[in-house]
């Protein structure tokens, strides 16, 4: 069994996670202080975000300098302490790869500004159309068009991201050599892990209207992103197999993933797909004020759990990460039933078929920020929508009520470490500022609490570890009409697990068509424990786990 299927991922994002040296931004050696935390949650894997030279305008996504620590994280030096300290305590790192694109700042695209051809063609440069339309009517996922001018070239060049975020040009082998020697150098640092952002959109296709969308279609799961990532596994990182990777997979389609991450195509190790991340959506139009549609939600979940395995192809699973909204105040309840609803969270992911995720703060219920300010966010996409939505003619108290919900920084506030100032975060000023619920949410206080939700979290770590059933055993959803019931059966060999996980604040009844007998409850988010019956009446937000071993 492939060691990556019994694990489990901590996701930090280090500007948020812990400030050594109080300036207000998270850095390398605040990760290294708290190692110990990370090794008694029982994860195998850190998976750090961007730490490398950039000048910040996504936080981090916008790399000037693969090669680089950026000072306001720390040093090299700091990096291999985390990497040696790590090592010590049985922990593997992850770094995050951004590929697709580089920061206009990289030396790469000022030597393509400044004219020299070589550069230019490591960017996708094109001609304009007549009347000084772009290429395409292709739109930035950050708003605008995705096409910028450069009139010293009387050309536009594409960034599908920000405007300092021109993409690369995969197509040019030059390109693909110089980032085999980013993920070469990372490997001789002790790194066991890549996330790869948005790789699936690394291979463009044609450069056409797109009278039906945004123009994503011409550039997603393209023509030549299958032996592209094969190329780079082969190359470094598919040369060490204790190295595991993920993919960031941007609007895909599942027989894309089925080879991105089949146990046999030398791809990538599993895939992050965010279908189910998009059930609070209208169509792709995120920033809108609707409930979730938990139908679609399970129906997606399902789909990929089902079809995934039988094409041999691992997912990563998860409901947050620092581009998400907190799943407690999402797809649970932020207020009465916070502490069962963010526990019944973590019971429907972590029992799926798949790696499962953690992002920093996940594990003891961190909600949304609550800002109620334009001057408290940070983040360039939430500020960008924000002037749009006013311009569409939307009210500001409409506006930052689709933000409160929607914005990335709402999973970007620092880490609630404990009810000290600033939560613990830092002795300064927080580069964003601390949710104002940490003196009642926070580490210290759950560390003590054998029913919090952080030791909910450790013990589905410690379920993973211990049996079979949860790693590898096939899935069969159950109940799918039902309108409040999230319920999956997992079988391997010998073993069943029956799961149940109630969505909303009310209790409802399930009817099981399944054989009962033998099951023991192994986790529930409400004391006292229960038999597995055929008709069960769940309370509000109640999660149950049940096991069979048949000798």
């Amino acid at each position: 069994m492939q060691n990556f299927k019994k694990s489990c991922v901590y996701q930090i994002y280090p500007k948020s996670f812990m400030d050594s040296n109080g300036d207000g931004l998270g850095d390398l050696k605040g990760v290294t202080g708290k190692l110990d935390y990370i090794r008694e949650l029982g994860v195998d894997y850190i998976w750090l975000t961007p730490f490398f030279v950039s000048p910040q305008k996504d936080n981090g996504y916008d790399v000037e300098d693969y090669y680089r620590v950026d000072p306001r994280y720390g040093t090299m030096e700091d990096f291999e302490e985390l990497i040696q300290e790590a090592e010590k305590r049985g922990l593997k790192v992850m770094l995050d790869m951004v590929f697709n694109h580089v920061s206009s700042r990289h030396e790469w695209f000022q030597k393509a500004l400044a004219g020299d051809e070589i550069y230019k063609q490591y960017f996708i440069f094109k001609k304009g159309r007549d009347k000084g339309r772009p290429p395409t009517n292709w739109a930035s996922k950050f708003g605008g068009s995705a096409w910028e001018y450069v009139p010293e070239f009387d050309e536009y060049y594409l960034h599908v991201f920000d405007v300092t975020q021109p993409d690369l040009n995969w197509e040019n082998p030059a390109v693909r050599e110089e980032l085999k020697k980013v993920v070469r150098f990372w490997m001789e640092k002790g790194v066991k892990g890549f996330r790869f952002d948005v790789i699936n959109l690394i291979s463009k296709g044609e450069f056409l209207d797109d009278n039906e969308g945004d123009g994503r279609r011409f550039y997603t799961d393209g023509p030549k992103v299958h032996e592209y990532i094969r190329e780079l596994n082969e190359a470094t990182f598919g040369t060490d197999t204790q190295i595991v990777t993920v993919g960031e997979m941007n609007s895909t389609k599942m027989e894309h993933c089925f080879s991105y991450a089949g146990s046999e195509t030398h791809e990538l190790s599993m895939v992050f797909n965010f279908h189910h991340m998009k059930v609070d959506y209208v169509g792709n139009e995120k920033w809108v004020l609707v409930p979730f549609d938990f139908k679609k939600l399970k129906e997606i979940l399902f789909d990929w759990q089902v079809q995934m395995a039988e094409h041999d192809a691992w997912n990563a699973v998860f409901w947050c990460n620092h581009d998400q909204p907190r799943v407690v105040s999402r797809f649970g309840d932020d207020g009465e039933y916070w502490k069962e609803s963010a526990k019944m969270l973590a019971t429907a992911i972590h029992c799926l078929r798949g790696t499962p995720y953690i992002y920093q703060g996940e594990e003891i219920g961190m909600t949304n920020a609550g800002f109620t300010d334009i001057a408290q966010y940070r983040d360039v996409e939430s500020l960008n929508h924000f002037k749009i939505l006013k311009d569409k003619g939307i009210s500001e108290a409409n506006a930052y009520g689709i933000m409160g919900v929607h914005s990335r920084d709402n999973s970007r506030t620092p880490m609630q470490w404990s009810k000290e100032e600033n939560a613990g975060f830092t002795e300064g000023t927080p580069w964003i500022p601390v949710n104002e619920n940490y003196e009642r949410i926070h580490v210290s206080s759950q560390m003590k609490d054998e029913d919090s939700i952080l030791e909910h979290y450790k013990r589905l770590i410690r379920i993973r570890k211990e049996y079979d059933v949860v790693a590898v055993g096939d899935i069969e959803p159950l109940v799918k009409e039902h309108l409040a019931v999230l319920a999956y059966r997992r079988e391997y060999q010998s073993e069943s697990l029956v799961v149940l996980c109630n969505f909303y604040g009310r209790e409802t009844e399930v009817e099981l068509e399944l054989e009962t007998e033998g099951y023991r409850c192994l986790l529930s988010n409400y004391e006292g424990t229960k038999e597995l019956r055929g008709g069960m009446r769940l309370r509000p937000y109640e999660a149950l786990v049940f096991y069979r071993h048949r000798k």
